[in-house]
């Protein structure tokens, strides 16, 4: 038990006991409720009385009513087996150990599950399909591990060959001194990248370690190419980590790997350059042992490690900036500003094309700077606050302007082109956009831009509109695509 606790420290998943006979199956089950009774449960899984329940062990096993009553609570007919063999395939129910002799062997897929105890004579086919139940890949699960109390090695080899004899690729397993000597050297490698700061004293202390996240980032970032090479170096070593987990070598740096992989949880939470699944994004948060990465069970905020509130995004307004400013810790602080700049540029590209184009470019051409080191650290905090404030300026424009968020949408869509407002006027723009607004909601349907029809029509009725008002001839087709491109990420929001 103690085993399989430590592996589901190092990564979320089930395990699966293979025993010789029914009798130990049996036998094995009462053996482990007695020493944790809270993972018992009762014969029949789906009544209401068992809804809820941990059941966290249970023995899936053929019968009759022959056997004996001691038996009977673990012999189900084939909808309750199909039932629990749902329930272990779901990687959130709380059925996580199960014990078998033959069932589950073969043509049984569960992902999550990445222990398997094996006590049982096995070979040939029947050890390789063993095997295949823990070794696939899975979110943050990086390969399985079968335990062998039998010494299965010599009949592997020989499966191994006829696997390989037969056409079969790759090697479906690994060895657990290999990872170990793997998570020792990227081990040493992030000790290395840390040389210098004081990392030591904040391992295994999630308070310690939530204040001294921005000073391991800032050596860190100071580093050439550093933030890569620790995020390839710390996802190398979970993988390792994540293999051997229940080894003493293991054991021994744990409190290390949790420290480790809180910096790159911190790291990569400011940058928003890669999106995540959310499994991903769960694993991260976990982190091998979630109480050394949070203090009071809180997730790790990196603006409240870095000194600051965590602001209101869609505000970046003069005193938080002024706090980014004078943060002691400068290359964290270009970081923060880098992702709450495009973490708001993500909301403004749902609903106006023009100015996350715009700024997406001015973005982008200054953070090149800045990785080119073409600029200094302290010159990139001041472009991107400059940045923050002509973004906030763009949303006040369209207050001051009397527009509303779709209408200045539009606004921005007809003067993309410097011409068109020197010719037309802010006036004239501005009642081209408002009738543009309502002709174009009037017209749009649930699948307009997948119908060449429809789209037709309302390009149509767009250059109707700019022809009416005196729009430049030789800068409306220019102007209808973008009309329309902007009219398409609103539409949702429309029909």
């Amino acid at each position: 038990m103690a085993h399989f606790e430590k592996r589901t420290e190092a990564m979320d998943g089930k395990a699966m006991v293979v025993c010789m006979s029914r009798r130990i199956c049996v036998d094995l089950y009462e053996a482990l409720i007695k020493l944790r009774p809270e993972w018992a449960s009762a014969k029949d899984d789906d009544t209401e009385a068992e809804k809820g329940k941990p059941c966290v062990v249970k023995v899936i096993m053929t019968g009759s009513a022959d056997d004996g009553p001691e038996w009977q609570p673990h012999i189900r007919n084939k909808d309750k087996r199909r039932k629990l063999a749902n329930r272990f395939k779901d990687s959130k129910d709380p059925f996580r150990i199960v014990i078998v002799r033959d069932m589950w062997l073969t043509g049984f897929d569960a992902p999550s599950l990445h222990t398997m105890y094996a006590d049982k004579p096995m070979q040939g086919h029947g050890l390789m399909q063993a095997i295949a139940r823990v070794n696939r890949v899975f979110r943050d699960k990086p390969g399985g591990l079968v335990v062998d109390y039998l010494g299965l090695a010599d009949q592997l080899k020989h499966a191994l060959a006829n696997y390989t004899e037969s056409g079969g690729k790759g090697d479906p397993t690994y060895d657990t001194k290999q990872a170990i000597a793997i998570m020792l050297e990227k081990h040493g490698l992030a000790c290395d990248m840390l040389h210098g700061s004081d990392w030591k004293k904040a391992v295994g202390d999630g308070k310690k370690t939530l204040f001294a996240l921005p000073a391991l980032q800032e050596h860190l970032l100071e580093l050439e190419d550093g933030k890569t090479r620790w995020n390839q170096i710390i996802t190398e070593l979970s993988r390792a980590f994540a293999l051997c987990a229940a080894s003493d070598e293991a054991t021994e740096i744990r409190d290390d790997v949790a420290l480790f992989q809180a910096i790159q949880a911190a790291l990569n939470k400011q940058s928003s350059g890669t999106r995540k699944t959310p499994e991903q994004i769960d694993a991260a948060i976990r982190q091998l042992v979630s109480k050394a990465i949070t203090t009071d069970g809180q997730v790790i905020d990196v603006f409240a490690a870095a000194g600051l509130k965590t602001p209101n995004i869609g505000i970046l307004d003069d005193k938080f900036l002024a706090e980014v400013r004078g943060l002691k810790h400068k290359n964290v602080a270009a970081e923060l500003l880098e992702k709450l700049l495009k973490d708001e540029l993500k909301v403004r590209s749902k609903r106006n094309l023009v100015q996350s184009q715009l700024f997406s470019e001015k973005l982008k051409k200054t953070l090149n700077a800045y990785h080119n080191r073409a600029i200094s650290t302290m010159e990139v905090i001041e472009e991107l606050i400059r940045l923050a404030k002509e973004m906030d300026a763009a949303t006040k424009r369209g207050e001051d302007l009397g527009l509303t968020d779709d209408e200045i949408a539009f606004y921005d869509a007809l003067a993309a082109n410097e011409s068109a407002v020197k010719a037309m006027g802010d006036d004239k723009l501005k009642v081209i956009a408002a009738e543009l607004i309502t002709q174009v909601r009037k017209s749009v349907t649930i699948d307009w831009t997948l119908r060449e029809g429809a789209r037709a029509k309302i390009r149509v009725m767009v250059k109707r509109i700019l022809n009416k008002y005196g729009y430049p001839p030789d800068l409306q087709e220019e102007a209808v695509k973008t009309v329309l491109a902007q009219a398409e990420l609103l539409c949702a929001e429309w029909v």
